[in-house]
């Protein structure tokens, strides 16, 4: 018996037609034939493609991009038995049988990723055949293009060669298809964003929250950069930051949304939209990156609310000392971005761990907070900018795009000078500037750098455990599969390849 993928095929129940089971369709239930008939309609669907971006960023990305690197570890709590699926994407030790993993993180981000796109999918299918008002129209398919993209890019990244649905599931048979090869999904995505570019708005003219012109462009380039498609690159980012509708914030914490004011402010190209409340719209990921245990008092300061509660288990976010290490002296980045924390429960002698700062936002509520997800932004685009013209030989341009970054930080001019010299100096740039944002981990694999970069970073580890965390406990050192696993990309989820006969 067949089976099939339930995220692709669960859509296909909500919005399919009904029309190969009955001869007419009924007109009080939800379906395409029904549905799909306004603009109004039609913004809600795009609406509803952008929420698993919530999940996907609050619970997932952070563990496969950032965890998964030399930025964050993991916090030991010998009272507390390991978290294993947070524990081996931070030990490079995800488990692997048959080219697919167990690993429910990664699964979640497959299941994530894909539901956007059956969203999607489901917008532009059905798009071109209802007349209504060109712009609006223009508008909505450019989000919907641009969000079936960016989920193909990230499952790209993660994966290699995945499943290319560009069509809404209609029926079993329809749900598992081949992977396609790498070529083939890039050329569709660069397809998407080229499309999307001139149908979607600058951000001045969008509605806060929504992909703009600047967000696709920025996307494209990303792409095109991981494609090492320079000149391309370059030439997508150039109206970006000639359009005038982005700046750097004046200082470095307040290109983060630590505000409802401060909320998709200048510096935002993309961010994921969270409300702090009870509509079930609110983030907690500031809560999954604290170490551990933590007390009601220690707590209480770093989040301000008025029901503050203590946090056991085991923290699995902590920041590394070779990312701490890679602050230049006075870069103010550092102190925006990690704090550090007396913890009284913990079984080190040296109880003061750092912690993820950039993110803090007072609020209301334990464990439930509004603060937005940095996507892209600016400064990000500088740097994509400044490697994209390095790698064509104008490392001098590069350079000042780089120094503008530096100058928002408090650092002098760089002294990089030389294509290799000007790429190893934005290369450690992005680390700092976007340390906690997701990036960290495509950037060491894009550039071919895990055998350089994670090979002595996990030997650090398991030589001295004690300045990665572990308490000082006989039997609390690394696991002895630490560090064996360094493929590029993740394997397969092994509940979707127990729907799909391709892989």
């Amino acid at each position: 018996m067949k089976k099939y993928n339930v995220f692709l095929l669960s859509l296909a129940f909500v919005f399919s037609s009904c029309e190969d089971f009955l001869t007419v369709v009924p007109e009080t239930s939800l379906s395409s034939a029904t549905f799909f008939q306004t603009e109004a309609d039609f913004v809600q669907a795009v609406n509803a493609a952008y929420a698993p971006l919530r999940p996907y960023y609050n619970d997932r990305a952070w563990l496969l991009g950032e965890l998964h690197s030399d930025n964050l570890y993991y916090g030991r709590n010998i009272l507390f038995g390991a978290t294993e699926n947070h524990q081996n994407l931070a030990d490079f030790a995800v488990p692997i049988s048959g080219g697919t993993t167990p690993n429910v993180h990664v699964l979640n981000a497959w299941r994530n990723l894909y539901l956007i796109i059956a969203r999607t999918n489901q917008v532009l299918d059905r798009i071109d055949a209802v007349d209504f008002n060109a712009s609006s129209k223009s508008n909505v398919k450019g989000q919907a293009l641009f969000l079936r993209a960016f989920s193909y890019f990230h499952l790209s990244r993660y994966f290699g060669r995945v499943p290319l649905h560009l069509k809404p599931v209609a029926t079993r048979e329809e749900s598992a298809l081949p992977l396609s090869d790498e070529a083939e999904v890039f050329s569709q995505i660069i397809a998407d964003l080229t499309e999307a570019v001139p149908l979607l708005p600058q951000k001045s003219q969008q509605l806060p929250g929504r992909v703009t012109q600047g967000s696709a462009r920025t996307l494209l380039a990303d792409v095109y950069i991981y494609l090492k498609r320079w000149s391309e690159a370059e030439q997508v980012l150039a109206p970006v930051i000639s359009s005038g509708e982005y700046m750097l914030m004046p200082s470095y914490d307040m290109a983060f949304s630590e505000s409802v004011n401060n909320k998709n402010n200048a510096e935002s190209v993309f961010e994921v939209q969270f409300k702090e409340g009870p509509e079930g719209l609110q983030g907690n990921f500031m809560y999954q990156f604290m170490p551990r245990p933590i007390s009601i008092t220690e707590l209480a300061p770093i989040m301000g609310t008025i029901n503050p509660q203590e946090l056991g288990g085991e923290g699995p976010a902590v920041p590394t000392p070779d990312l701490i290490a890679a602050y230049e002296e006075g870069d103010l980045r550092e102190e925006a971005s990690i704090g550090y924390i007396f913890l009284s429960a913990s079984f080190r002698d040296d109880k003061v761990y750092p912690y993820i700062k950039k993110f803090q936002s007072n609020h209301v509520q334990h464990n439930n907070h509004g603060m937005n997800w940095p996507v892209y932004r600016y400064a990000e685009v500088l740097l994509l900018m400044a490697e994209a013209q390095n790698e064509q030989g104008k490392s001098g341009e590069a350079v000042n795009l780089l120094n503008q970054v530096r100058q928002r930080a408090g650092l002098g001019a760089s002294t990089a000078s030389g294509q290799a010299g000007v790429r190893e100096a934005i290369f450690k740039e992005r680390r700092v500037e976007l340390a906690f944002e997701n990036k960290r981990w495509f950037d060491i694999m894009r550039t071919d750098r895990i055998q350089e970069i994670i090979v002595p970073y996990g030997q650090r580890i398991i030589s001295n455990p004690l300045d990665y965390y572990y308490p000082p406990v006989p039997g609390s050192v690394p696991p002895s599969n630490a560090f064996t696993v360094l493929d590029k990309f993740y394997p397969y989820p092994s509940l979707e390849a127990d729907l799909t006969p391709h892989f």
